[in-house]
């Protein structure tokens, strides 16, 4: 039985890993790892389909050291027994622990040992983070290295590379990939691309050569593998960021219909990370400070839609945009980061004031650091006039809220009141 295309096209070193670059990439940390034959325990953590087990293969591969791979959760000691036997034999060798939130004590008494002596080298791959889910005593003896999500260049690469490849790919095939077929077959799988390899292979797979011998891959041969429908076909492939667009636009307007109409379109689509990802900016930059507690109230049904998903999802989400679209709105918040990241980007930064340097280190006072402090909590209403912007920037402004709302009124007459009475203490020292 033939292995799956995503398996047959593991990278098989270093210079094949698609994506990830802030770890292989030339000069990052696990480049250099392999490049001076340093190999040390890690831990990869993020979304499936992103790249964990091929960075662990191509490790491997670029170290020639045997390679295998268990499940913390459904293999047993005795399986990293047989691995602990090989390495003896062998020397080392690069085992990937698949689920590795999921390891007992028993198993991780037997490990620790052998990380500790160098005989295997642990890539343990998990989509929980570590942080939270892994034992501390494995954690302490390995470097923790996230894995991000690939995007749609890395994707596209990746899919071409299959095609073209006849050893391991679909090269032989012959195959015509139509370019809104490409786009579904990349935006459906959502930067998986274990499943996008797999899909595209049972499409291939699945569908008869024409009479040149060619197989012509169509968008609803695409939308069939991969049971996700385009939400719309249009030439340009952008059709569904034009529907996500108009989602915030129509919630931004306050048009309820509107809003519920390209939300149907989107879960028509089967598009739950999507949704999710751009109601929460929604809730943020377009209601925001006129009413937090909807912002949160938002928050709260998306995180139940994604634990629910489809079709129940539907129901959260929709209290979600209805409320978001009949809610007061301001984009207060936004506007004043930003305005404050563009003084950045322009240099105007300024030293920080002495008095709020850290000083919890020997020799801070001598410098001067954190030595005029003054702790508001000491003080009546737990404030006191006191400089905080650098002197290049005193008198800056970067929060200009309309006042739209009866709780962004109130955010504002505070600022107004700190702003002045900051100026009038500071102008009175």
């Amino acid at each position: 039985m033939q292995q799956p295309l995503a398996y047959r096209m593991r990278p098989r070193n270093i210079s094949e890993v698609v994506g990830q670059q802030h770890l292989v990439g030339e000069g990052k940390i696990i480049n250099r790892m392999v490049t001076a034959k340093m190999l040390s325990s890690m831990i990869l953590y993020g979304p499936p389909g992103t790249g964990k087990t091929s960075i662990a293969s191509a490790i491997a591969g670029s170290t020639k050291y045997a390679f295998r791979i268990l499940n913390a959760a459904t293999d047993t000691k005795k399986d990293l027994q047989i691995v602990a036997d090989e390495a003896k034999m062998s020397g080392t060798v690069v085992l990937l622990l698949d689920e590795i939130h999921r390891l007992d004590k028993t198993k991780q008494d037997f490990l620790l040992p052998h990380l500790e002596s160098g005989r295997i080298v642990l890539i343990g791959a998990t989509t929980e983070n570590p942080y939270l889910t892994i034992l501390p005593a494995i954690r302490s003896r390995t470097q923790i290295f996230e894995v991000k999500p690939l995007s749609e260049t890395d994707m596209q690469s990746a899919v071409d590379r299959a095609l073209s490849d006849k050893e391991r790919g679909l090269g032989d095939f012959a195959v015509d990939l139509d370019e809104d077929a490409r786009q579904q077959l990349i935006y459906a799988t959502n930067g998986d691309l274990r499943s996008a390899l797999n899909g595209l292979e049972l499409a291939v797979k699945s569908t008869n050569p024409d009479e040149n011998g060619r197989v012509h891959i169509t968008l609803p041969i695409i939308e069939e593998t991969v049971q996700r429908k385009a939400i719309t076909a249009d030439k340009n492939g952008d059709g569904h960021y034009n529907v996500i667009s108009a989602l915030q636009k129509s919630i931004r307007g306050s048009d309820v219909d509107a809003a519920l109409h390209y939300l149907s379109r989107l879960i028509e689509a089967g598009d739950l990370p999507i949704i999710a990802r751009r109601l929460q900016v929604i809730a943020y930059e377009d209601i925001g400070l006129a009413n937090p507690a909807v912002a949160a109230r938002a928050v709260t049904a998306i995180q139940t839609a994604l634990q629910l998903g489809f079709p129940e999802a539907r129901i959260p989400l929709a209290n979600a945009v209805i409320e978001l679209a009949l809610s007061p709105k301001s984009n207060a918040a936004i506007t004043a980061v930003d305005a404050a990241i563009s003084d950045v980007r322009k240099g105007a930064t300024g030293d920080v004031p002495a008095h709020l340097k850290d000083s919890h280190y020997s020799g801070a006072k001598q410098l001067g650091h954190g030595v005029d402090y003054v702790y508001p909590h000491g003080h009546p209403g737990d404030w006191v006039p006191q400089q905080y912007l650098p002197d290049k920037l005193m008198g800056s402004s970067y929060f200009k809220p309309a006042g739209n709302s009866k709780v962004e009124r109130a955010y504002k007459e505070q600022y107004a009141k700190l702003r002045k009475a900051q100026h009038d203490g500071l102008k009175g020292k």
